[in-house]
């Protein structure tokens, strides 16, 4: 398995200040992310969940899963959520040359049709330079602060509950994923953070600046 750090360490904020790992911690809110979507009944049971609460949150789409499934793209803008870009088949930034990675975040940026330049990198992968690149072409890099991994098969979905709970704070973005590999623990985890969190009159907001 590989390692990766649940609670995002401050030392790699400080590294990369220019990419947003949280939010103002003033406000109880939260920041719901998804990653790897939209796909087939996983991303709509997330929209009915996320309705329940009337919580808003903001989707990291790859551009060819928009591409196959419009509707329920479709349905992730018409519910109100924002788009994220997420490149358009999930490459590893630094297993990827520059120009055919930033090449791929264009291709997905045509299928995604939307006017909100958020990026997230899929691993958390990214080089400076394709960084910079981003930057210059008015990407805003959304990274986190919690990391739920729901991806991670090895894991119970209690453990990804406790991962989540343990970390949250006021202005945590939050990423979990509407993939077929986390749709187990997803299933058991969000409903309950939802309703965690109302109950201490937390709002679920989507990133919009």
């Amino acid at each position: 398995m590989k390692k990766y750090f649940v609670k995002t360490p401050y030392l790699l904020k400080l590294i990369f200040n220019n990419w947003v790992w949280s939010f103002s911690k003033k406000e109880k809110v939260i920041y719901l992310t998804f990653d790897d979507g939209p796909t087939p009944e996983i991303t709509e049971w997330t929209l009915n969940e996320l309705q329940k609460y009337n919580a808003k949150a903001t989707f990291f789409c790859i551009g060819k899963n928009a591409a196959l499934h419009p509707t329920i793209y479709t349905k992730i803008i018409n519910n109100g959520h924002t788009i994220g870009n997420h490149t358009n088949n999930h490459l590893n930034g630094r297993k990827t040359s520059s120009s055919l990675y930033i090449d791929n975040v264009l291709s997905a940026e045509k299928k995604l049709q939307v006017q909100t330049k958020f990026f997230r990198p899929p691993y958390g992968q990214l080089t400076l330079k394709q960084s910079l690149k981003l930057r210059q072409l008015g990407y805003k890099i959304i990274m986190w602060d919690v990391l739920s991994a729901d991806f991670d098969t090895t894991i119970s979905a209690k453990k990804c509950l406790k991962n989540v709970i343990k970390n949250t704070k006021n202005g945590s973005i939050i990423v979990f994923h509407d993939s077929q590999k986390a749709n187990e623990r997803l299933k058991y985890v969000l409903p309950i953070i939802l309703d965690i969190y109302s109950k201490k009159n937390y709002r679920f907001e989507k990133i919009t600046a």
